[in-house]
């Protein structure tokens, strides 16, 4: 079990504020939530379609026009140039059953895995979906202009510039053969505005120039070997002698080690500098988040694991560019703390069948994930805003394997907010961006714009699967001390607050129109549940807009293959969606029917 570090009252009290605050920027109203990835109904249309009018269409988006699939991780980025102008992005699953079917009747999914491109012109009120151009079966004109080797695509990462062009990044990993080989690249794409940075606003971003790999991996099979995973991107858009220069950054595999490495483009992402080191002296990095001040200083912040065995503990660290991103000065740690896993005996995934554990419940897989955001407008001062959840209140012993700071010791979780002075080192003391009462909250994200920040998060207070805090610490995400999965169990909440202030200035929102079952067996065979590592929020001028995984439209079901074991509330414990089998060793022959129906909502934020 970690040590914990505690933030009590009198540290919350310590709040000390670095640098000038500005004019808050007014607040977006939230209205209904919008859905991105339109996997029905309206369909895919090839950005090629969407940005020349010129028919297209192919296999896997006459797929995605019908599947009901599964979209998780997401990402969005406002237009500077014109707020009403936003792209979002996923790891997009509506194209693996466009390969025919088994000799049952079941669909293969073979398809590809893809980052999804949805585009708004209305400022978020509605979204057209795609995908980004260069996945296998793409014979559009756009495609031939994807440089890269991979089957497969995902962790998304967006960013714009000043000047009309759209950047996203991309972790990537199956070899085209379809060989058990994993390439484990990373790559980033550009789009532009066709009629160049004098046209249109509102055609910014829409013209797929081309995708570049930036690091190659190894071709290992399982992962292993040389493998680039967790992206990050920005751009300056300062201003000044740095601007439009791209920053990406990813988390480098290697066996028992990793590292946090960084390239950068000068010239619209055509070419990538040779990727620096960032960490040198730490085992297990993850997670980099890459931020430009007001005077074009580059910080790249990420998640440590530092210590051995017996004072291991997790802390948020950071490196600092004064020279445009060619050098980095060395790693400081900016705050430590217990950081969290949901695990039970060490399994971070748990389900049905081959993917069940030893404790019988069902949960997502969590772990602490900091993010951090900067306002490139403010000439004032070089700070850096920081949030990033951990473990919160007593350990709590759950009386079985399951566990999130040790095996069966349980807890909840809580975000906090650090300011961090980049030019001096100092930094505030972390506080609570919402105190917790019984829930838990996971997976925050930073937006700053104008002396506001914009912070949202995943949120458990409407959870019925538990009645208290000491219930919540115990059981896993919506499950009950039973083993059942509740619908209930997820919403996404955020809070707007002066930086001059911090987060208790301020009341949180729902966002969520709907609670969500984030527990529903979508993968692994219908095994096992996955919501993804991250939610997104982006805030430009007077629109701030929210993106997060959702399963409002999952159709909920039951699973042939299980049958009524002793201390097992299967079938039918509610993590079960909808599936047609012709036996209970065939697969599923109705994929597109709902049950895989994950989706990526947005809505305007505080």
């Amino acid at each position: 079990m970690r040590p914990r570090q505690r933030f009590g009252t009198s540290v919350i009290a310590a709040l000390f504020i670095v640098g000038v605050s500005a004019t808050a920027s007014p607040a977006s109203v939230p209205g209904g939530d919008v859905r991105l990835s339109n996997d029905t109904g309206g369909g895919y249309t090839s950005t090629y379609t969407m940005a020349t009018g010129r028919p297209y269409t192919d296999a896997t988006l006459a797929e995605c026009s019908r599947s009901r699939g599964r979209q998780n991780e997401p990402s969005v980025a406002i237009n500077p140039r014109d707020e009403r102008v936003m792209v979002g992005s996923s790891n997009d699953y509506c194209g693996v059953y466009n390969d025919g079917v088994d000799a049952d009747g079941a669909p293969i999914a073979s398809g590809p895995i893809w980052l999804g491109y949805y585009r708004s012109t209305d400022g978020g009120t509605s979204f057209a979906s795609s995908l980004v151009p260069g996945y296998p079966g793409d014979t559009s004109p756009y495609g031939a202009r994807a440089h890269i080797r991979t089957a497969s695509a995902g962790d998304p990462v967006l960013a714009w510039d000043n000047h009309g062009r759209l950047y996203a990044g991309s972790e990537s990993s199956d070899d085209p053969a379809g060989s058990k080989k994993t390439f484990g690249d990373v790559w980033v794409a550009t789009f532009q505005n066709p009629d160049g940075p004098s046209g249109s606003t509102l055609r910014d971003g829409s013209e797929f120039v081309g995708s570049e790999v930036v690091a190659r991996g190894s071709s290992a099979p399982n992962l292993l070997g040389k493998f680039n995973d967790k992206t990050a991107i920005e751009v300056d858009r300062t201003g000044g002698s740095c601007d439009g220069t791209v920053y990406f950054a990813w988390s480098r595999f290697n066996n028992n080690n990793s590292n946090i490495y960084l390239s950068r483009s000068t010239d619209h992402g055509s070419t990538w500098s040779t990727p620096a080191l960032l960490t040198t002296r730490v085992n297990d990095v993850q997670v980099p988040e890459i931020t430009v001040t007001g005077n074009g200083h580059v910080f790249v912040t990420w998640v440590a694991t530092l210590g051995n065995k017996k004072t291991e503990t997790d802390a948020v660290q950071y490196a600092r560019s004064t020279t445009c991103g060619r050098t980095f000065g060395p790693a400081h740690t900016v705050v430590t703390f217990e950081g969290y896993e949901h695990q039970d005996a060490g399994l971070r995934d748990c389900g049905d069948a081959e993917s069940a554990c030893p404790s019988g419940y069902t949960f997502f897989r969590a772990d602490t994930t900091p993010r951090a955001a900067t306002d490139q407008a403010d000439r004032s001062s070089e700070n850096v805003y920081i949030v990033y959840d951990a473990a919160y209140g007593p350990d709590v012993p759950t009386g079985t394997s399951y566990g999130m700071v040790g095996v069966g010791v349980g807890s909840l979780s809580a975000a906090y907010y650090v300011k961090l002075n980049g030019a001096t080192g100092a930094h505030t003391a972390p506080v609570l961006v919402d105190t917790p009462t019984k829930q838990h909250q996971l997976f925050p994200d930073i937006a700053v714009n104008a002396g506001t920040a914009h912070v949202i998060w995943w949120d458990t207070r409407n959870d019925s699967s538990c009645a208290d805090a000491q219930a919540c610490a115990r059981q896993p995400i919506g499950n009950t001390a039973d083993r059942h999965v509740v619908q209930d169990a997820l919403d996404v909440y955020a809070k707007a607050f002066p930086l001059s202030d911090g987060p208790a200035a301020a009341a949180a929102s729902r966002l969520t129109d709907t609670s969500s079952n984030p527990n529903f067996e979508q993968f692994g065979g219908r095994t096992l549940p996955f919501a993804g590592d991250y939610l997104w929020v982006d805030s430009v001028a007077s629109t701030t807009f929210a993106t997060w995984t959702d399963w409002r439209d999952t159709v909920p079901g039951s699973d042939a293959r299980e049958t009524t074991v002793t201390g097992t509330p299967e079938p039918n414990e509610g993590a079960d969606v909808l599936q047609c089998r012709v036996s209970a060793t065939a697969g599923d022959t109705c994929p597109r029917a709902g049950g895989l129906d994950q989706n990526i909502y947005g809505d305007l934020a505080p």
